[in-house]
């Protein structure tokens, strides 16, 4: 009941055209655990047609290290960015959810409410 409750909140919507319209032929995931930290791979990743980004992982500072480009950024609510400027117009971001308290985290985000 929770879940449909919520979802009845939400605007139907579909993917943002831009991805729509891609035809994903290069894809690469970028976790979080600093695994890339002086790898120099940068260049290489941005050259991939849409880089998915796990969780919080910073971006600014390390672009040499983890390139620049985000497509997609997956997170639970709890690793959500916190700054409005961290989530960079030109990409989605999708929320992981699984625990009863994402989905009033969802609630509170979608009715501007305090958690």
């Amino acid at each position: 009941d929770k879940l449909k409750n919520l979802l009845e909140l939400l605007p139907e919507n579909d993917l943002p055209e831009d991805l729509k319209s891609k035809h994903c032929k290069r894809c690469v995931v970028v976790g979080s655990g600093g695994i890339l930290r002086e790898s120099k791979l940068g260049h290489f990743l941005n050259q991939f047609d849409i880089v998915i980004r796990l969780n919080d992982a910073p971006v600014q500072g390390y672009t040499d290290h983890v390139g620049k480009k985000t497509t997609i950024r997956m997170t639970y609510p709890e690793g959500a960015p916190l700054s409005e400027h961290e989530y960079p117009p030109a990409s989605l971001f999708v929320a992981v959810l699984f625990k009863s308290v994402d989905f009033s985290w969802l609630q509170a985000m979608v009715k501007n409410e305090t958690l």
